[in-house]
């Protein structure tokens, strides 16, 4: 009797277990090779690789829009005015921008409405309300083409030389006027349409105007105190001004009686 091992089952040699030595040998066929196929996945690759880039780009994109509402700090300096300093407290709101219709608030002294048509028009090309146009001319020059500053800036707007192109005509009143608007609208879209930090970053710089009122110069409290009580007067349609009244009383008068000379206004 033949002993087998203890084990669970009982290997046997069987025609499905047994090799067949005799056997051909047939190797298993192999499918052919598509030569497209490593292009098309190298493809693929490169496609998955640009989409990440330009994912990343776009989060790169949104993060620098949000960080970017304040640019570089570029400071327009504008004739100065006497007069005491504002007092240190946190300024009142300014009044949101209403658009003027046929002119400009009969409030402005009669050297800045000699320009009312003009400023209109100036305003208009770059999307400004005139009454906000107006407030500028009248602190900066009271209508004065020809006016310079201490620190070098000129005409109607008071701009900086640095704000020109090589070639253009500082004073020239249209030339002038699209410098100063240009600049006064950048400010509005960096302050989100705060037209008291566009006034004060117009004096001091828009990039100092967002740092806030302790950030800012006494000539820039000052412009800002004169500039919102102005045109808040002349979006109400005011026919007068006591800031207005202010701002000719601490040196502004004589500001406008050379803007009459040079005019010929009698």
């Amino acid at each position: 009797m033949t002993a087998y091992q203890d084990l669970p089952f009982y290997p046997v040699d069987t025609p499905l277990t047994e090799p067949d030595d005799d056997a051909p040998y047939y190797p298993w066929p192999q499918a052919a090779k598509d030569p497209m196929a490593a292009v098309q996945q190298r493809m693929a690759l490169v496609l998955a690789a640009s989409l990440a880039v330009l994912v990343l780009f776009a989060v790169w994109a949104i993060r620098l829009g949000g960080q970017n509402g304040v640019a570089t700090d570029t400071t327009t300096t504008v004739t100065e005015q006497t007069g005491d300093p504002a007092a240190e407290q946190p300024a009142p709101e300014a009044a949101a921008p209403v658009a003027a219709v046929g002119g400009i608030a009969p409030l402005f002294t009669r050297e800045v409405q000699h320009w009312a048509p003009q400023i209109v028009a100036w305003a208009a090309e770059f999307g400004l309300d005139p009454n906000m146009a107006a407030t500028v001319m009248q602190i900066e020059s009271c209508g004065d083409p020809n006016a310079v500053s201490s620190a070098g800036a000129q005409g109607l707007f008071q701009v900086m030389p640095f704000h020109f192109s090589a070639g253009e005509t500082m004073q020239d009143p249209n030339t002038n006027a699209r410098r100063g608007m240009a600049y006064l609208a950048q400010g509005m879209q960096m302050h989100n349409g705060d037209t008291g930090l566009s006034f004060a970053g117009y004096n001091g710089g828009h990039g100092t105007a967002a740092k806030g009122w302790a950030a800012w110069a006494n000539e820039t409290q000052r412009y800002y105190t004169w500039s919102t009580g102005i045109y808040e007067d002349a979006v109400a349609g005011a026919a007068s001004s006591d800031i207005l009244d202010q701002w000719l009383a601490a040196g502004g008068a004589s500001l406008c009686r050379q803007a009459s000379a040079r005019l010929g206004i009698q």
